[in-house]
């Protein structure tokens, strides 16, 4: 860890003295857990799930989870009882610990066009695997040689490029695969959890992919206490505060979380 990064961490941990009831916010999949071609086999990273479970218990924290799958997907995998908060879909859809649910409306014309896409690539998913979400339609290659997972890349492309950016509709690129889809993205959904923060309250975001992007640059500018976090193993290009790598630099993150 650089001495700059070093600071920032503790900056931020100082301001858990303030009083204001921080925020923990944490995207699933490269971050909590490695990613696997089957994504119902992402499992949390050893040792993780016991530091969230405390930090639960302390009462102390508001922790949600931000991610692009849908949010019914994460309460079996965490496994924490009772279940955190999620927003799926990157931000579209909000489901309580209660059991809850609330979707964002998309437009008539968004929801024709992906109900027509959805339809040509479950008959033909262009040699990727397509995965059919409420507000979207994506498709990924991760565990693909390079040859088709190019291959792959470029038809979807070429399916998918002319519909963005009509009727709300936005193309999302993630590592090993790409989403046509429309409605909030993670910072539209980080600003709008903000909304019920008490001012001056120490927020921290965690993602490691580009879709986390939207979100750390949301950090960065709303919360005068924020911590933006890119959590992987490799350094990409990214607008977040700090690097650390996962699962050590995790595990230690958040048991000064729970020391703060």
């Amino acid at each position: 860890m650089t001495a700059e990064a070093a600071k920032k961490l503790k900056e931020f941990f100082n301001a858990f003295a303030g009083g204001a009831t921080p925020f923990l916010l944490l995207d699933y999949d490269g971050t909590l857990a490695p990613f696997r071609v089957d994504r119902f086999q992402a499992r949390l990273w050893a040792g993780v799930r016991e530091l969230l479970v405390r930090i639960e218990r302390q009462g102390l924290t508001r922790m949600v989870v931000i991610t692009g799958r849908s949010a019914h997907e994460i309460a079996p995998l965490l496994g924490i009882d009772p279940p955190l908060e999620v927003w799926g879909l990157h931000g579209a859809e909000r489901l309580f610990p209660d059991g809850r649910r609330e979707m964002e409306q998309a437009p008539t014309a968004a929801r024709e066009k992906l109900d027509k896409l959805r339809a040509l690539l479950k008959r033909d998913s262009l040699g990727g695997h397509f995965e059919d979400k409420a507000n979207g339609a994506v498709m990924h290659w991760r565990g693909a040689s390079p040859r088709k997972a190019r291959l792959i890349q470029q038809r979807t492309r070429a399916l998918f490029e002319p519909l963005a950016g009509t009727d709300r509709l936005a193309l999302l690129e993630f590592e090993a695969g790409v989403e046509l889809r429309v409605g909030r993205d993670k910072g539209g959904a980080l600003e709008a959890i903000l909304r019920e923060a008490d001012p001056g309250a120490p927020v921290a975001y965690l993602g490691d992919d580009l879709t986390d992007e939207a979100a750390f640059r949301a950090v960065n500018s709303v919360c005068p206490h924020g911590l933006s976090v890119l959590m992987r193993r490799q350094w990409h290009e990214t607008e977040a505060d700090v690097w650390l790598r996962p699962p050590v630099e995790l595990r230690g993150f958040l048991e000064d979380w729970l020391q703060a």
